[in-house]
C-alpha cells in the first residue's frame, strides 16, 4: 500500500494498532484522539485516506462526512464504530462514507478495505441533503456486531434507494419486517405511504388492487408470499406486470425457503424471479449468539424507558439465555426479558427466575427444512434433550407435560384449522376429536379462529 492515512480514534490501543499495521504495510500514518486535529490536517490537504471513529470527545465521525467531502472530494472515508446498529450503516452510507466497520473490527478485513480505498480512483461526493434522525428511529431492535448482521446492514445501505424487489427471507420472530420498515423508512420514499399486503389481503381481487392504491409511490410489504395460494400467485403476478410509472416499490417476506417450493411444483417461479430484484437473509438468533447480549441491554433499556422496572442480567442469568435455542428468535427475546422485568423485585435478574421463565416455555427448535425425512418423534426427542441439557443437571419446573402437550398441541389445532378454512366442524372430524372437545381446547389455547373460503 501507499499513501498517508490520517486515523481518528479516542482509544489509544486502536490507534497503535492501525499505525503499526498501516506503517508495515507501506503508508504514512497520522493519528489522533481529536476530531479538531483530524479536521485541521483535511484542511491542510493532508492525507489520501481517512480512518475514522463515529463518538469522539470533541466531535462526531459521521457528522463530519459531510464537511470533510466538501473540502476535499472523493477523499475516502471509512468509519469504524461501536455502536452495532443497522442506524449507523444507514446513516454512514447516506453521508458518502467509503466503507463502515463495526468495532471489535477483524484487523486484516480492515487493511483490505483500506488498501481498496488508497487504489481506487477519485470520486467527487455527491452532494446529499442531511437526514434528521429522529429519537424513535434508533429504537428498531435491529442490533448486532456479528459478520453476518454487519453484512445485512451494509446490503439495506447499498438498496435502500435503489427501486429494485426485495425478498427478505428468515425464520419467524428474525425481524423480518422491521428490515422492510427501515428500507423504506431511511429511503427516497419515506414520506410516502408503508402498506402490508397480508395473505388474506392478496388472496381477495377487490383488497389486492386496492394495496397499490393505498401506497401510491410508497412502498408495498408483501407479507409471507410462500403462503400464497396459486390464484393468488397468479394476481399477484399480474398486478407486478401491470404497474407504470410513479408505482409503489414491491418487497415481500417468506419463512420457507422459495427455491425448495418452487422444485415442488407449489409456488410460481415466475413470481419468485420478480419478487427476487435483490435477497435478504435475517440469521436465526441461534446463528448470532453473540448479539444476544446486546439485544437483551437494548430491550431492558427500552423496558426502562417505557416505565418499567430498571433490571440487569447477573452473569449467570445471561448465561441461560445465552445457552437458550430461541426457536422464537428476537421476538421470543424480547417477550422473555419483558417477562423477566416484570417478575422479581430486585435490581440484578438471578438464575432461578431466569430458569422458570425459560422452563416454562420449552426450547422447541423449528424443524429442519429437510425434505421432511425426519419423524416427528425423532425430532421432538431432540428437542426435549435440548431442553434438559438447558437446565444443567437440574430438572425443570413442575408441570412438564401439560407445557409439552401445549407445544404440540396448539400448532396442530392452528394448522388443521387453517386448512379447513376455520370450519370447527371439519376440523374437528380431521383431527378425529369431539366438536365440543375442539371448542374447548380453542377456547384454552386461546387460538384464534378465522372463517375463510378453503385455499388447499
Amino acid at each position: 500500500m501507499d499513501g498517508t492515512v490520517l486515523v481518528a480514534d479516542d482509544d489509544r490501543t486502536i490507534r497503535t494498532v492501525l499505525t503499526q499495521a498501516l506503517t508495515r504495510a507501506g503508508c504514512k500514518v497520522h493519528a489522533t484522539s481529536s476530531m479538531v486535529t483530524l479536521m485541521r490536517w483535511v484542511d491542510e490537504g493532508k492525507g489520501d485516506l481517512v480512518i475514522s471513529d463515529v463518538v469522539m470527545p470533541d466531535g462526531n465521525g459521521l457528522e463530519a462526512l459531510p464537511t470533510i467531502g466538501a473540502k476535499r472530494p472523493g477523499l475516502p472515508v471509512i468509519v469504524i464504530s461501536a455502536q452495532n446498529t443497522i442506524m449507523t450503516a444507514i446513516q454512514a452510507a447516506e453521508a458518502e462514507a467509503y466503507d463502515y466497520l463495526p468495532k471489535p473490527f477483524d484487523l486484516p478485513d480492515l487493511m483490505k478495505r483500506a488498501a481498496r480505498a488508497l487504489d481506487a480512483p477519485r470520486k467527487p461526493a455527491q452532494p446529499s441533503e442531511p437526514r434528521d434522525f429522529t429519537a424513535g428511529d434508533t429504537d428498531l431492535p435491529l442490533v448486532g456486531r456479528t459478520p453476518a448482521m454487519q453484512s445485512l446492514y451494509r446490503l439495506v445501505a447499498r438498496v435502500m434507494n435503489t427501486d429494485l424487489a426485495v425478498m427478505i427471507t428468515g425464520e419467524s420472530g428474525t425481524g423480518k419486517s422491521l428490515i422492510a420498515r427501515a428500507i423504506h423508512d431511511f429511503s427516497d420514499r419515506r414520506s410516502q405511504p408503508f402498506v402490508v399486503a397480508s395473505t388474506s389481503d392478496l388472496s381477495n381481487p377487490d383488497l389486492a388492487a386496492a394495496v397499490i392504491g393505498r401506497a401510491r409511490a410508497g412502498t408495498v410489504l408483501l407479507d409471507e408470499v410462500g403462503d400464497l395460494g396459486p390464484e393468488a400467485q397468479a394476481r399477484v403476478v399480474r398486478m407486478l406486470d401491470a404497474l407504470g410509472d410513479g408505482a409503489p416499490r414491491i418487497m415481500a417476506t417468506s419463512q420457507s425457503d422459495l427455491s425448495e417450493r418452487i422444485d415442488d411444483g407449489v409456488f410460481r417461479a415466475d413470481l419468485f424471479y420478480r419478487l427476487s430484484g435483490v435477497q435478504i437473509t435475517v440469521p436465526a438468533l441461534r446463528d448470532r449468539v453473540e448479539d444476544i447480549p446486546l439485544l437483551a441491554e437494548h430491550f431492558l433499556a427500552r423496558a426502562e424507558r417505557e416505565g418499567l422496572p430498571a433490571r440487569v442480567l447477573s452473569d449467570d442469568a445471561l448465561g441461560l439465555i445465552r445457552r437458550y435455542s430461541w426457536p422464537g428468535n428476537v421476538r421470543q427475546l424480547e417477550n422473555t426479558i419483558r417477562r423477566l422485568v416484570l417478575t422479581g423485585a430486585d435490581d440484578r435478574i438471578g438464575r432461578d427466575e431466569t430458569e422458570t421463565v425459560l422452563g416454562n416455555q420449552p426450547a422447541m427448535e423449528p424443524m429442519s427444512s429437510n425434505g421432511g425425512t425426519d419423524k416427528l418423534q425423532g425430532a421432538v426427542a431432540q428437542h426435549l434433550r435440548r431442553y434438559f441439557d438447558l437446565h444443567g443437571g437440574v430438572l425443570p419446573p413442575p408441570g412438564l407435560y401439560q407445557r409439552i402437550l401445549r407445544e404440540i398441541e396448539t400448532p396442530l389445532i392452528e394448522i388443521a384449522l387453517d386448512a379447513t378454512g376455520g370450519n370447527q366442524a371439519k376440523c374437528a372430524d380431521l383431527l378425529g376429536i369431539n366438536r365440543n372437545t375442539l371448542r374447548k381446547k380453542i377456547t384454552d389455547l386461546d387460538i384464534r379462529v378465522t372463517r375463510r373460503r378453503k385455499l388447499m
